[in-house]
């Protein structure tokens, strides 16, 4: 991980033309191929953990708002818990404790957060329709390879609107934290349309920031290796948070 986050906050390179450098394209196919198959994955994982081993993972109750509407919940189990914050325990210790990681780590790490976190995501059968998934995920691919061709294709430096939207999203944390404890449905909503907003200029920002990453190594094949790994993570990270923040707007539950 230390070559990918090597990447610093110089301008973008003017000596070629990014758009049709045959190695970049190859680099980022890479890395949309792995972003691509992780989220197969992760859907299989969340089939599974919504059928066969519901009952392993999630509690199902029907909780009463405020306004006296019943609406169903989904709760973890101890196995759910372990497994929905597994995903961050293996960052933070790739983060902090490996001194230096190579191609074949890194895509360890990715493979497992991706089944993880597509394991977790049973919930999100279970508590929306089949319907409102499909068309969310739709609307998100759509947008997602929209907002991806936007950051590979700008030629604005896009570094400090990067800074903004990560302190922005460290704001959306706290938030949602905080929001646990006061259960507030109009302050669901605005954190959700923010939520949408945030992730949507961080798969610009991230798209570029691989193209930097991509020069900046220098043909280095090793540490490629890594940046293809951790690269195809931050974009899945922020497709599949663009997509739980949609399915909130806009999706029907069960």
């Amino acid at each position: 991980m230390s070559d990918f986050d090597r990447v610093s906050a110089r301008s973008i390179p003017t000596a070629a033309d990014m758009s049709v450098d045959v190695g970049l394209r190859k680099f980022m196919l890479g890395v949309y191929n792995k972003l691509g198959l992780g989220l197969i994955l992760s859907a299989g994982m969340a089939y599974l953990t919504s059928g066969p081993l519901a009952s392993l993972m999630f509690q199902q109750q029907q909780v009463t708002l405020r306004s006296g509407e019943v609406v169903n919940s989904v709760g973890y189990t101890g196995l759910g818990w372990v497994v929905a914050f597994a995903p961050l325990a293996i960052l933070l210790f790739s983060g902090f404790v490996m001194r230096s990681i190579n191609a074949r780590t890194a895509s360890i790490i990715y493979w497992s957060i991706v089944t993880l976190i597509g394991a977790s995501m049973g919930t999100v059968v279970l508590l929306y329709t089949g319907a409102s998934v499909a068309s969310t995920f739709l609307i998100t691919a759509t947008a997602f390879g929209g907002l991806s061709l936007i950051g590979y294709t700008t030629k604005k430096d896009l570094t400090g609107f990067g800074s903004f939207l990560i302190m922005g999203l460290i704001g959306l944390i706290v938030a949602s934290i905080v929001n646990i404890f006061l259960g507030s449905s109009m302050m669901q909503f605005i954190i959700s349309v923010a939520g949408v907003l945030i992730f949507s200029g961080l798969v610009a920002y991230d798209t570029q920031r691989l193209k930097m990453t991509y020069y900046q190594l220098g043909g280095d094949e090793a540490a490629m290796g890594v940046a293809t790994s951790y690269g195809a993570l931050n974009l899945y990270l922020d497709f599949i948070n663009l997509f739980r923040f949609l399915l909130v707007l806009f999706g029907s539950r069960r």
